[in-house]
């Protein structure tokens, strides 16, 4: 080791190598017999964040096995596969690899620069995903790290093109069943208050048409300017659509820009049920995807979609002296136009490799998956009087709530997701739907198995009795 030129000899790259692949392999095939999640041991935390900085260096496999005791033995595991809280990452062992090389060769994805595969297969990549979503023309994307900043993007494009960045008394509308990231990108973007308006959604928690006509009305007829209007494609809490192919029309008749959250529904459409449900989306300004929720890829890889490519380019696009060297090929896409970032990591190749690896009707197979577990939850409630099914089952997503006249203990079902984490078997959530606590569960992961539904039930069953009898 030559530790003033941070090198390692080649025998010790492969001995560190094969330590990290040995508990990366030994991971991917423990998870499902370890805890969802191990409550930290918060003694030996405050002693940790003492630590002062290292000036000589440590054994590799003592840093090791520092990582494991101290912080990955107590991380909850969203990619487990009785993880349903939130929207879980079920990730694959492929694209871990992809990520693996993508650091190690310290791939610098922001422009060409030279006869590039590299931005090949980002191009390439993007082109699948638009053939997926049904996306023609002068259509293009970009990945970026999340579908917080998909919508960011996206919404700065709006913002540019219909705006042309002067946001005085423009308006934005959405429904009150919106991903929080839409209101903080608006904020973000210098929105106030008062211009982001939200649309009461309507009993299937949907954006209704109607109401959205009569509030964009008024708003004009009180000095507000709209310009966007954001649709969800499968929302956080129900999986809800709201009515896309209503709305294009509609946007298009009043010149407004149309963006789609589709971060956690869009993989869906690799389903029959998520085709059928997103019909419409293709035609859309913008569309958010988020392949570290539904497509199966490691974090953090989101993407945005816009109808034309040159829109990205428009809004994000700035000269500089020393980028001079990439102007003399237009034929040759540089990413660092085409949105925030100028130096940008490798995310193509992660979903370019998994794809490679299984082919798409493997993911199919694994959406589909996810949506027939969901059904499997329903299933179970329904043929059980303690429950009572809240919203059905849609594409992986379903609420529900104990069956009873009286009101529960304040914080119950808070109390009771605490129980069932505590115990370490399964991780459930609650949410709010309107003014009504329930229990949600999204059941994405493909490596569910029906035993991990029906304990996960049992046991959320045996905890609220519990908890009620206390």
């Amino acid at each position: 080791m030559n530790k003033n030129t941070l090198t390692l000899s080649k025998q010790e790259m492969q001995l560190c190598g094969q330590q990290v692949l040995n508990m990366v392999v030994e991971h991917f095939l423990s998870l499902a017999d370890k805890p969802v999640a191990t409550p930290t041991d918060e003694a030996m935390l405050a002693e940790w964040y003492k630590e002062p900085i290292p000036k000589q260096g440590a054994d590799f496999e003592q840093v090791l096995t520092e990582l494991n005791e101290k912080a990955l033995g107590s991380m909850s595991h969203l990619d487990h596969p009785r993880c349903f809280a939130f929207v879980p990452s079920p990730s694959n062992y492929i694209s871990a690899l992809a990520e693996f090389i993508a650091s190690s060769y310290n791939i610098f994805a922001g422009a060409w620069l030279g006869p590039s595969g590299v931005a090949a297969i980002e191009v390439k990549s993007i082109s699948w995903l638009k053939e997926i979503f049904g996306f023609q023309g002068h259509a293009g994307g970009l990945f970026v790290s999340g579908g917080s900043m998909a919508n960011l993007t996206a919404l700065a494009v709006a913002r540019h093109m219909k705006l042309r960045n002067n946001p005085m008394n423009a308006a934005v509308y959405f429904s009150d069943q919106t991903h929080s990231s839409v209101p903080k990108g608006l904020k973000i973007l210098g929105f106030q208050p008062y211009q982001i308006r939200k649309v009461p959604s309507d009993k299937a928690f949907q954006l209704p048409i109607e109401g959205l006509r009569q509030m964009i009305d008024a708003d004009r007829k009180r000095g507000l300017v709209p310009f966007c209007v954001v649709a969800n494609a499968g929302t956080t809490n129900t999986g809800a659509v709201d009515p896309l192919k209503q709305l294009v029309s509609y946007c298009e008749e009043e010149g407004l820009w149309l963006h789609v959250d589709a971060a956690y529904g869009g993989g869906s459409i690799l389903s029959e049920q998520g085709k059928r449900l997103l019909h419409g989306i293709e035609l859309a300004d913008s569309v958010t995807i988020d392949p570290h929720k539904w497509l199966f890829q490691p974090y953090e890889i989101g993407c945005v979609l816009v109808k034309e490519i040159g829109h990205l380019k428009e809004a994000f696009k700035v000269s500089a002296e020393y980028l001079d060297i990439l102007e003399h090929h237009s034929e040759q896409t540089n990413y660092c136009d085409y949105g925030v970032q100028l130096t940008r990591g490798f995310r193509a190749l992660k979903f370019w490799m998994s794809l490679k690896t299984f082919g798409v009707d493997a993911f199919q197979d694994a959406v589909e998956k996810g949506i027939a577990n969901a059904q499997y939850v329903q299933q179970l409630l329904e043929n059980n009087s303690f429950w009572e099914v809240v919203t059905p089952a849609q594409i992986g997503v379903i609420n529900f709530r104990i069956r009873r006249e009286e009101p529960l203990p304040k914080g119950f079902y808070n109390q009771l997701s605490k129980s069932i984490l505590l115990d370490g078997f399964a991780m459930i959530t609650p949410t709010r739907l309107k003014e009504q606590m329930v229990l949600r569960m999204c059941t994405i992961n493909p490596r569910t198995t029906p035993s991990d539904i029906e304990y996960t039930v049992e046991k959320t069953e045996h905890f609220a009795k519990q908890l009620l009898k206390s």
